[in-house]
């Protein structure tokens, strides 16, 4: 009898437990993801709407400002290249879509809806995430990577960005070393990855 009451006041004592824990992230966010509003953006000048489903994904590097690790620096990135891009190159905000940070953050900038200024001849007919750092010659973070990976997955989810489409590096739609020699050979394994930009009306 006191064995059968053990028993059952463990099983109680796990039930307690599980009940008590947090609900489950949604799977379908499996990364953090920082508004503009987190990151403290300022308003946006340009705002010129994104035809979407958009067929490809342009991924970049910043070169410079160097990765960030944590919240507090990749926020103060985000603001710095904000005011380059927004106010010394008068793009009217940030360039990019989205950006990635070291720490597994996902940053808004001007998102899904908004036409970037970020690859020339293919602006407006794709979606620019930018992997914070310098990645000519070392690889971000995996949970930089992943998080990016996971970024794409949401947008074609969500309908903004189309489920054949292409994944190319900054460097195959203009004349830059951008995503960095690193960073463009491993995308390059990606599922996705277009050796060939072909470009088309938006």
């Amino acid at each position: 009898m006191m064995r059968l009451l053990r028993v059952l006041f463990c099983a109680y004592i796990m039930v307690v437990i599980v009940n008590a824990m947090p609900e489950p992230k949604d799977p379908r966010v499996p990364f953090k993801f920082y508004s503009r509003q987190d990151w403290g953006a300022a308003p946006a000048n340009d705002t010129v709407p994104l035809n979407t489903p958009v067929p490809y994904v342009v991924i970049h590097h910043t070169y410079i400002p160097g990765a960030c690790h944590t919240f507090e620096e990749c926020s103060r990135s985000m603001l710095s290249m904000q005011n380059y891009h927004g106010v010394t190159l008068d793009w009217g905000d940030i360039g990019y879509n989205f950006c990635v940070g070291s720490e597994g953050g996902a940053y808004e900038g001007r998102g899904w809806k908004t036409k970037g200024i970020h690859a020339g001849r293919a602006n407006g007919i794709s979606v620019g995430i930018c992997l914070i750092g310098d990645w000519r010659s070392e690889l971000p973070p995996s949970m930089q990577l992943e998080t990016t990976k996971a970024l794409i997955e949401s947008g074609v989810e969500k309908g903004f960005i189309r489920p054949d489409y292409k994944l190319v590096g900054h460097r195959q739609v203009m004349s830059t070393e951008c995503p960095g020699g690193a960073l463009y050979e491993h995308i390059s394994g990606w599922e996705h990855f277009s050796p060939t930009f072909v470009p088309m009306k938006a």
